[in-house]
């Protein structure tokens, strides 16, 4: 929905929902991708699909078919009514449509912040549990869920920060 469209992605816990919400604070245009485009669905094709369809309802087959809706995004990023759109999240198809933006931002914290964050998240929340904490830790420790091709953001420090460095990149 911008004539500029950014992606801000990053394992769970290292802020995409904090900064979004700055961003949006802010007065930008925000879509949060995981609240808005997501689903679960073949990387792939893009087809839906449920529990069901998986041989084993795991979590990492959860986390591997958390996807966006490439089409969705398509039309947001058509729609150049602002001057500015951020996409926050994470979707194991950004590959589908990771060509399509203007930029992209990879938040990454340290180990140790990220499960003092994760250890702060209630049950309810992804992350809240041991089983979730540790397929995180692991994909921190891979980055295999996360584009290689972004400029990487140091988000452990202050959120003014992180925004300003983000804003920054966004005008160079």
């Amino acid at each position: 929905m911008g004539v500029k469209n950014y992606l801000i992605e990053g394992v769970s816990g290292t802020g995409k929902t904090t900064v979004a919400e700055e961003l949006q604070r802010c007065g930008y245009h925000v879509i949060h991708g995981d609240r808005e485009l997501a689903y679960v669905g073949d990387p792939d094709t893009g087809k839906p699909l449920s529990a069901d369809d998986s041989v084993a309802d795991s979590l990492e087959w959860k986390q591997a078919h958390h996807i966006w809706d490439v089409e969705k995004v398509r039309s947001v990023i058509a729609d150049q009514g602002k001057a500015i759109s951020f996409f926050c999240g994470g979707s194991r198809n950004f590959s589908r449509f990771i060509d399509l933006f203007d930029g992209v931002f990879v938040l990454d914290v340290d180990l140790n912040t990220l499960k003092r964050r994760l250890a702060g998240r209630p049950e309810d929340e992804f992350g809240g549990r041991p089983a979730e904490r540790a397929l995180i830790v692991r994909l921190h420790a891979t980055k295999e869920d996360i584009p290689n091709c972004g400029a990487v953001i140091d988000a452990t420090r202050p959120l003014a920060v992180v925004v300003d460095e983000i804003l920054s990149k966004c005008r160079g």
